[in-house]
């Protein structure tokens, strides 16, 4: 078992022992995401990114990575397939020798 496998069994745990599965739709899981998302974001406003707070980011990091992990579980997804299988796309999309350094967007290389 992956460690992703065992950090989306404890969410589920943690989930179904409070009854919270009728509220994990992937509706309102992605909402949440977002949500936490722009909690992480708040972080940085007004602020340089080393005075953002790491323990507060390390807060909603962890939720914007438990909510994408219930939207993974509930569609079956891979996790790890998923994210190598982008990783993949991007090398094709963002080859090294004309991305290195370069903050442009794939179709402007």
């Amino acid at each position: 078992m992956s460690n992703t496998d065992k950090l989306t069994e404890a969410l589920i745990t943690f989930r179904n022992e409070r009854d919270w599965e009728q509220f994990h739709n992937p509706k309102d899981l992605a909402i949440a995401l977002s949500l936490e998302a722009s909690e992480l974001l708040e972080n940085f406003l007004w602020k340089q990114p080393h005075e953002a707070d790491i323990e507060k980011i390390k807060e909603e990091l962890a939720d914007v990575f438990a909510y994408a992990l219930l939207i993974a579980k509930h569609y079956e997804l891979n996790v790890d397939d998923i994210v190598m299988k982008k990783i993949a796309q991007n090398a094709l999309k963002y080859p090294a020798d004309k991305a290195k350094g370069s903050a442009k967007k794939y179709t402007e290389l």
